[in-house]
C-alpha cells in the first residue's frame, strides 16, 4: 500500500450538453486534453516507482455529465484505467447528463459509482428536509439504479464542515471526497482531490499534483482542513 495516492477529478469533457452553473465552465477540458492526461497517467502506470511521473493515483468524475460515459468510459478502458463515478440523483436523465442506463453501463464496465447529491448545492448549513434529501435520499436513489451500496460521496463544491462529516459518518459513508487540492493517505476516510481546469495541460497539471510542498505550505493546507472539520 502506497504512502500517500493523488486523487484526480474529471468534470466536464469536450461541449457541455447543459447550461453551466456560473464559474462550471472553469471545470470543462478539451478532449485532447483529457485523453494526453490519461495517456500520462497510463504510461507512468507501467514504469517502475523510481522512474514514474505520477506516484499512485485515483481517478474520479463529478457531476454526472453525459460526457462521462461518452468520452470518459471510452477512454479509461481503452488504457485499462478505472475511475469512481459521483453522479447527481436529481440530474439523472436530464439532457446533458448521466441517464439510468448509462450509470448501469458504468457498473457494468466495472466502475464505481457514488454519490455527489441531489441537486449540486453546497452541503454545509442546510435545513434538515434539504439534508435528507442530499446525503440520504439521493443515495438510494442512486443505489436503486446500481443495483450495489452507494457509499463514497464526493462533496459538491468541495465544501465540508463538521456538523456535515458528522452526518456523512452517521450515514455509514466510508469515504468522503473533497477539493482541497492535496495528497491523501490511502486509508483515510476523508479523501483530498486535484480537478483539472481548462487552463490546465496534462503537463502543467502533473507539475502541480505532484509538486511537493514547502514544510510551511503543508502545515496551512493542514490548518486549513482542520479549520473545515471544525467549524
Amino acid at each position: 500500500m502506497p504512502e500517500s495516492v493523488i486523487n484526480i477529478c474529471f468534470h466536464g469533457i469536450g461541449t457541455p450538453g447543459r447550461e453551466l452553473e456560473p464559474g462550471e465552465s472553469r471545470y470543462w477540458i478539451g478532449v485532447d486534453t483529457f485523453h494526453r492526461v490519461l495517456d500520462d497517467l497510463a504510461t507512468a502506470a507501467d514504469l517502475s516507482p523510481r522512474e514514474a511521473t505520477w506516484p499512485a493515483v485515483r481517478i474520479s468524475f463529478d457531476d454526472g455529465n453525459a460526457s462521462d460515459l461518452e468520452i470518459g468510459l471510452p477512454g479509461l478502458q481503452a488504457r485499462g484505467l478505472s475511475a469512481d463515478f459521483f453522479v447527481l440523483a436529481g440530474r439523472l436523465g436530464a439532457p446533458g447528463s448521466l441517464d439510468e442506463p448509462a450509470v448501469k453501463e458504468l457498473v457494468a464496465a466495472g466502475m464505481t459509482v457514488g454519490t455527489h447529491g441531489m441537486n449540486h448545492i453546497p452541503w454545509r448549513g442546510l435545513d434538515p428536509a434539504t439534508n435528507q434529501a442530499e446525503l440520504v435520499d439521493a443515495r438510494a436513489r442512486i443505489a436503486s439504479v446500481t443495483g450495489t451500496p452507494v457509499d463514497a460521496a464526493a462533496c459538491p463544491l468541495g465544501r465540508y464542515d463538521r456538523r456535515l462529516l458528522g452526518d456523512l459518518r452517521r450515514f455509514g459513508y466510508r469515504r468522503v471526497y473533497t477539493s482541497d487540492r492535496r495528497a491523501a493517505n490511502p486509508n483515510a476516510w476523508i479523501q483530498p482531490r486535484f480537478s483539472i481546469r481548462a487552463e490546465d495541460t496534462a503537463e502543467s497539471f502533473r507539475a502541480q499534483a505532484t509538486a511537493v510542498p514547502a514544510l510551511s505550505t503543508r502545515a496551512k493546507d493542514a490548518a486549513k482542513g482542520l479549520v473545515k472539520r471544525w467549524r
